[in-house]
């Protein structure tokens, strides 16, 4: 009796722990602030009997039948990736940044584009002069030795030129170093002196180019005409690039170069035009270039344009340098440098050229949508020029930092940098050397230039179309002449390549607009995902907050679950001895009978079984020994 009764309380004390702890797990629920499920398939079932996604009760309602829970199930994952996969491909479209071309036609009063206008040939300017003259008789020599033509020119310049070969010495000696020779067209063979039994079909003509190491190419062309052009015009820009003063060079003849100048029916005057001067264009004129005081055309039409009649003839020029009799012409907007060899076009002699132009504008979207730029303080190319930014300036740009930073020198066309200074041979003896071999990785791209250089965001455009006509006519061609002649006091030698006019107008009184917009915005992301999402599941946006309240919840029970487990763990694991520790070892034999009663719940639950299984048969025959004594 005693033994049962020291028995049963051991049990007790397990079944009154197991109790006590279901009832704390049970106050733990009903004190709670939020209410969680107990497992996932509780949360999963709860979600798809109360959700407003179309398809997700069935998932609920047909559990007794499995095939139709497993079609369902299907169905409805199927759906839902198909959905997403909708989703990326909107996404990706809106990161791709498109954008929709918007025309407009404005009509309003314009403001006339600036127009430029060159005499085509450079001029003999007398800073140069002599150095000119004396370039002339070189080249005369040499065109005599390739192809036995004689220029003209007295021989007994020649002989003058070798009286002065002191005073020369330096223009002889380059020339040398660059000479004009024929090639052969495969293996670039030097052609020996005097040697008319070759055909000269069979060669190329170039000059020689060298560097600082005799380290020599050939610079060739198929065309002799061009050859003797290039090689003409290095030397010619070597004698430019030793004036100190450019300003000695600026020698306008606007008087003798534009007979007439009307705009809206008006005079020009010297108030409506900048002169500069190129290398090759000789001496040019731009109009409507000054910002303060811009010319508009009210109305469209011939008679309320730019109308000029210029002169054509040549005289005192350089024959060498251009081989084209006429002006040059171009159209671009204020605060533009006129880049001639790019938008220009040439106006014939004795025809009147009509050019009607039609203003176009460009306006793109910067940031992620293009590469372009406001205005080019975000792009790695100084602008040398005293002009807003294009994109032809920023080229020009690089080639010339490149040039400066290569060769240690400055090309003549472009801009000066500072610090640097103009190529001349008679100080920098290589840079023709180098300024070929820049110009080849320039064309190939190889200096980066037309990566770094962006289209600028806004842009001014005039689209042109041209008419000619015979001018003056045969039948009034004499009374023009003598007119012009008498206000000119020009005598006009040849009235066919005498003048030129020059006629330019807006075609019509309105101008397009290309503009862009976002195709894809932010709004229209959300329109289209919400089209997807009632397409697959026929929702709405409450129904998109369930679903994310799902996942929400659904983390919300794994931390719980995981935190119970962790729990669990703990108190289900033994309490480790102390090592090196014979009491406390013997403390532990002893354990069991002298534990806390919620040490021994905690190895009750994991032994119960073998234990009393073990001990059932021995608990009467110690009964009965007890009771028997």
């Amino acid at each position: 009796g005693s033994g049962k009764a020291g028995k049963m309380p051991e049990g007790e004390k397990m079944r009154q722990c197991k109790q006590e702890e279901e009832q704390q797990q049970k106050e733990e629920k009903q004190e709670g602030l939020i209410e969680f499920y107990s497992s996932y398939q509780e949360l999963f079932q709860f979600f798809c009997s109360n959700t407003t996604i179309h398809g997700a009760i069935r998932l609920v309602c047909s559990k007794k039948n499995k095939m139709k829970t497993a079609f369902w199930s299907v169905l409805f994952f199927l759906t839902f990736g198909l959905m997403y996969w909708q989703f990326g491909i909107l996404y990706r479209e809106y990161f791709s940044y498109p954008v929709n071309l918007n025309l407009n036609l404005n009509s309003d009063r314009l403001t006339f584009p600036a127009v430029t206008l060159c005499t085509l040939n450079p001029y003999r300017y007398s800073a140069i002069r002599e150095q000119l003259d004396k370039l002339d008789q070189i080249t005369h020599q040499t065109l005599l030795d390739l192809y036995d033509y004689n220029m003209s020119l007295p021989r007994s310049d020649w002989s003058t030129l070798s009286a002065q070969r002191r005073s020369s010495r330096s223009l002889l000696h380059h020339v040398q170093r660059h000479p004009l020779r024929r090639q052969k067209r495969d293996n670039l063979v030097n052609l020996p002196e005097n040697s008319p039994s070759v055909d000269k079909n069979d060669w190329k003509i170039g000059f020689v180019l060298c560097n600082e190491n005799n380290d020599c190419f050939h610079q060739a062309y198929s065309s002799g005409v061009d050859a003797v052009r290039e090689w003409y015009s290095f030397h010619y820009i070597n004698i430019l690039a030793q004036v100190p003063d450019a300003k000695a060079l600026d020698e306008s003849d606007f008087e003798n170069f534009i007979y007439a100048c009307r705009f809206n029916e008006a005079t020009c005057d010297k108030a409506n035009y900048t002169h500069f001067h190129h290398p090759l264009y000789g001496n040019c004129y731009t109009f409507n270039d000054n910002s303060s005081s811009l010319w508009t055309s009210s109305l469209p039409g011939i008679n309320n344009g730019l109308s000029l009649v210029v002169r054509t003839e040549q005289n005192d020029f350089i024959p060498l340098l251009s081989t084209v009799t006429g002006a040059r012409v171009m159209v671009h907007d204020q605060n533009e440098p006129a880049f001639m060899d790019d938008g220009g076009f040439n106006v014939r002699p004795g025809i009147e050229t009509s050019i009607s132009m039609r203003k176009e504008m460009t306006v793109r979207l910067g940031g992620s949508y293009s590469d372009c730029t406001e205005d080019g303080s975000d792009v790695p190319v100084k602008n040398l020029y005293s002009s807003r930014y294009t994109e032809q300036v920023c080229i020009r740009s690089c080639f010339q930092l490149n040039m400066v930073e290569r060769c240690g020198c400055a090309y003549y066309f472009y801009p000066l940098p500072a610090g640097a200074e103009y190529c001349d041979y008679t100080k920098h003896t290589a840079w023709g050397y180098c300024y070929y071999k820049l110009l080849a990785e320039f064309k190939a791209d190889e200096l980066g230039c037309f990566h770094k250089c962006r289209k600028p965001c806004k842009m001014t455009q005039y689209q042109l179309s041209a008419g000619y006509s015979r001018w003056p006519s045969a039948v009034s061609e004499d009374w023009v002449f003598y007119v012009l002649s008498q206000q000119n006091k020009y005598n006009i030698t040849s009235k066919r390549n005498g003048v030129a006019k020059v006629n330019i107008f807006f075609k019509e009184w309105n101008y397009k607009t290309n503009g862009e917009s976002p195709a894809f915005t932010v709004v229209t992301l959300l329109s289209q995902l919400g089209n997807q999402w009632s397409l697959w599941f026929g929702s709405s946006v409450l129904s998109v907050m369930e679903l994310a309240e799902l996942v929400l919840d659904f983390i919300v029970i794994t931390f719980i679950l995981a935190f119970r487990w962790f729990r669990s763990r703990q108190k289900l694991s033994p309490p480790v001895p102390p090592p090196n520790s014979q009491d406390n070892a013997a403390f532990q034999e002893e354990a069991p009978a002298l534990s806390a009663p919620h040490r021994f719940t905690v190895e009750a639950v994991v032994t119960t079984l073998p234990s009393y299984n073990s001990l059932e048969p021995r608990g009467p025959s110690r009964d009965g020994e007890v009771g028997h004594e």
